[in-house]
């Protein structure tokens, strides 16, 4: 295709946002089956090499962040400042409220600011806060940072998800989720290790072992961010790093897909109002308000849990890393399966009951060795079904800005939970946290599981009723525009199950 055809299939695909896909814009029309998958196998190829990778390092470096204080506490940073029970719960819990209040918005300010400006310079906020966190002397200090730490890392998460479903069909993100939640997992691994060598620093510069923790942690962070101005692209219709005909064939993927995530939809209201009178926003929300708590209570308090076991500081630190690598390797499997079989429900179902009987198990009065095998079904069952909830939502929400509002929504609510779970894990429990851990269990039996099983037997019915007709009534008296601009509540529309 020469420079005139490139310019030609630019102009085409803008003419086809305003009429809908049109075969004639299509530039692999011409050829056969197999060619058109080997040419979309070569696309997928070039937008997983230049969007996963760097993806997935910013999201371990952001988990990296949150939870490091779970590690530096074992490192004495609470007998070093002198802090209550209660300071040190609140000084966890203030992190969520911050994080849980901005996020719902950061998917429409992710979509209006650009991926490559907005991302980096969050990074480099929170990174600035993280290292802050090194540097106080008391509790006051530490609960700035953390409130600072939450407000500028909320825009990650969601915004990567959001942005990740801006350039994949349904099928293919739920393992690309899978590999960028990963870093999760191998954050707490990583994590371990890291604070198990940094926290030998004690006594350089002055300053005590979990204070390095923070600095050092925090000054990745911001080199991270800075590199990223330059590895972050912005959305498929002015990805720079594909040619116009790639362009194309993105645009075209989604919109056979049932999706225009590839438009450049500008904001109105019309679209928030949209999500929130939607029943899924709300069953999504359920779900994840399970994940989420069991998240937080497992990655902030596990290496204190494992040291009240009778474990050492540095024990319990390395003893961390095999139950996240295991997690990890069960999540990007689900995402696997989720894709393949297009069950996103059923897989949810499944995997969630290890986190129940793990939490179980921790609440009993088993020994310590069956307890440490807890925390291994323990992450196994809450992992996985966090980046499955979120393909799962992405997948049965149509349009940007509509998905972006649900996923910040459902995200934000359920890091909300961060604040209760940072507050039913109190030192007087120690070592067998029977009110955290009961509380927990409750979260992940009737949000996460139950949730789960509410939202597809939901979804099912209602497939049922658009396939029977029930719902044909929706689009009468509307032009081909408005039914198109319905979106997922178009009565064509099937949901992911």
């Amino acid at each position: 295709m020469d420079k005139a055809d490139h310019v030609h299939a630019e102009v085409n695909w803008a003419e086809d946002k305003a009429t809908g896909l049109s075969e004639e814009n299509d530039p692999d029309a011409h050829l056969g089956a197999e060619e058109r998958r080997a040419k979309e196998r070569q696309l997928l190829w070039k937008l997983d090499v230049r969007l996963i990778p760097w993806l997935c390092l910013l999201y371990l470096v952001s988990f990296l962040d949150r939870t490091n204080i779970g590690n530096a506490k074992i490192a004495g940073l609470q007998k070093d400042l002198k802090m209550s029970n209660g300071q040190w719960n609140a000084s966890l819990a203030i992190f969520f409220i911050s994080y849980s209040v901005f996020e719902p918005a950061s998917n429409m300010l992710l979509k209006r600011l650009r991926p490559s400006i907005y991302i980096p310079s969050l990074m480099i906020l929170w990174g600035i806060a993280c290292t802050c966190q090194g540097l106080i002397n008391d509790f006051s200090g530490l609960a700035a940072a953390r409130w600072f730490l939450g407000l500028f890392e909320a825009g990650l998460f969601p915004g990567c998800n959001f942005y990740l479903s801006c350039w994949y069909k349904r099928s293919e993100f739920g393992i690309r989720s899978a590999l960028f939640f990963s870093a999760a997992a191998l954050a707490g691994s990583f994590g371990g290790l890291l604070a198990a060598a940094i926290s030998k620093m004690h006594g350089v510069g002055g300053k005590a072992g979990w204070a390095w923790i923070f600095i050092l942690e925090g000054l990745l962070t911001i080199i991270v961010g800075i590199a990223s101005y330059w590895m972050v692209h912005d959305f498929p219709d002015t990805a720079t790093f594909l040619s116009a005909d790639d362009r194309v064939r993105v645009y075209h993927r989604l919109k056979t897909d049932q999706q225009s995530s590839a438009e450049h939809e500008a904001f109105k209201w019309k679209y928030f109002w949209a999500s929130v009178r939607d029943w899924k926003t709300y069953t999504a929300a359920l779900i994840y308000m399970g994940c989420g708590a069991g998240l937080y209570a497992f990655s902030i308090f596990l290496p204190t849990i494992l040291a009240e076991l009778g474990y050492t500081s540095t024990e319990a630190q390395l003893l961390s890393v095999p139950p996240y690598t295991a997690a990890a390797a069960l999540t990007i499997a689900i995402g696997i399966i989720g894709d393949r079989t297009k069950q996103r429900g059923l897989c949810a179902i499944a995997v969630a009951p290890l986190g129940v009987i793990g939490f179980g198990l921790l609440l009993s009065d088993v020994p310590a060795g069956a307890k440490y095998a807890a925390t291994f079904l323990a992450a196994m069952g809450i992992y996985p079904c966090i980046p499955n909830t979120i393909s799962w939502v992405a997948n049965n929400t149509e349009g940007v800005y509509k998905r972006g509002v649900t996923l910040g929504l459902a995200m934000g609510w359920a890091n909300l939970q961060g604040c209760v779970v940072t507050n039913v894990y109190r030192g007087t429990d120690a070592p067998r946290f029977v009110p955290g851990h009961g509380v927990v269990l409750g979260y992940l039996t009737i949000a996460m599981l139950g949730g789960a099983v509410l939202h597809y037997v939901l979804l099912r019915r209602e497939n049922a009723l658009r396939s029977s007709g029930a719902r044909d009534h929706w689009i009468e008296g509307k032009t081909e525009e408005e039914i198109r601009l319905m979106g997922d509540m178009r009565p064509d529309f099937l949901y992911t199950l």
